[in-house]
């Protein structure tokens, strides 16, 4: 009995890891309206690339890096993304008191609050994004209104793997209120 159950559960455990693999964050529609604000998560590569590209279509009003190195400048991300210096200056913030996930949804909470923004596009990549905008909505509740845009990627299966334990991981840390 004990042997079936516990084979129910890999099957299970299984099968919901093959849903996740295939079912990731999806780029935003190009027809969505624009949000208040914007806040890409660093780590990946297309990521912030992707931000300022939402910003020059003015799909936000302001950007928050969010995990940003305390090293790192606006005039480092200008030079990084030629052409847009002007745009970084007026326009992004960066955040550099977050250093997981979890701690990025705090940090743009405090963003978002301080500005009153109402709704905000989340940008990371999409094998992130299930996490990150579970944390986010658990976050900022129901008071902000939370856009996904996923970055599309090629994760491998490690990735994939890592990810999926994380978000379970979370899932039942926070059922089990810890």
């Amino acid at each position: 009995m004990i042997a079936r159950a516990a084979a129910l559960l890999l099957l299970l455990y299984a099968l919901c890891f093959v849903l996740f693999a295939f079912t990731l964050g999806k780029p935003a529609a190009a027809s969505l309206a624009a949000t208040d604000g914007a806040v890409v998560l660093t780590g990946a590569s297309g990521r912030i690339e992707h931000a300022i590209e939402v910003m020059r279509d003015r799909k936000a009003k302001r950007l928050l890096v969010a995990g940003a190195d305390p090293a790192v400048t606006k005039s480092d991300i200008a030079r990084r993304l030629r052409g847009n210096g002007a745009l970084v200056a007026c326009c992004v913030d960066l955040g550099s008191e977050s250093v997981d996930t979890r701690s990025n949804a705090e940090e743009a909470a405090r963003w978002l609050q301080a500005r009153r923004y109402r709704s905000v596009r989340l940008i990371t990549s999409d094998w992130h994004m299930r996490r990150a905008a579970y944390e986010f909505r658990k976050t900022v509740g129901s008071r902000v209104d939370v856009v996904t845009d996923g970055v599309r990627s090629e994760p491998s299966f490690l990735t994939l793997f890592g990810e999926y334990n994380k978000y379970l991981l979370r899932r039942m840390a926070v059922w089990a209120d810890l």
